[in-house]
């Protein structure tokens, strides 16, 4: 090995996080223009809130079915890692459960945004429903089995029957700016507990 073999270790490493900081950027601002403007929204609306040019989100993504893909999977991503971590930092089994829920809910509308293309025809979408259940299906589980174990909830509820629940209250939204599918998911999480 030469000295230039030993040195090159830390500032590969060092771009290599550059570039995944790049990304986590890049994916935050076209999930938020997404849920705006919609996922045909111009590149250089993303870039702009991204702070990058345009050039930037084509080394990432070299296509906008690349970038669609990748905000959904960082999504559900964060939505899985927040479970457990949820439950280890929450009061309550059934305070973790709530703040997940929170969160599912943000997903489900920003998803509203993905919603046009992921049911288009093209068949590169297909897999991603598979995937947010095969992730998130597990999670919402583990955090109603935790609940329902402690005694703060009832024990008759499935995940996947929940998680349609939730969806299909934040879709009830449409465009009614008065329409609040966070109070009403409180409602339907304050409903699950188990009553003396």
């Amino acid at each position: 090995m030469t000295d230039g073999d030993r040195n090159a270790g830390p500032v590969v490493r060092s771009r290599r996080a550059d570039a995944r900081r790049n990304e986590e950027i890049l994916l935050a601002a076209a999930a938020a223009v997404f849920v705006t403007s919609g996922v045909e929204a111009p590149l250089r609306d993303i870039a702009a809130r991204a702070g990058v040019g345009t050039a930037t989100i084509y080394r990432h993504f070299p296509t906008r079915a690349d970038l669609i893909i990748a905000v959904y999977r960082h999504q559900v991503e964060a939505l899985a890692e927040a479970g457990p971590a949820l439950l280890a930092s929450s009061e309550t089994p059934y305070a973790a459960l709530g703040q997940w829920l929170d969160r599912f809910v943000d997903f489900v509308i920003t998803k509203q945004g993905l919603a046009a293309v992921l049911q288009s025809d093209d068949p590169c979408f297909d897999p991603l429903h598979s995937y947010f259940l095969d992730r998130l299906v597990p999670v919402c589980t583990q955090l109603l089995d935790a609940a329902a174990v402690s005694g703060e909830i009832q024990s008759d509820l499935g995940a996947y029957e929940l998680m349609r629940g939730v969806g299909g209250i934040c879709i009830g939204a449409g465009t009614n700016p008065r329409y609040d599918a966070r109070r009403l998911v409180a409602l339907l999480v304050a409903g699950l507990r188990r009553h003396p």
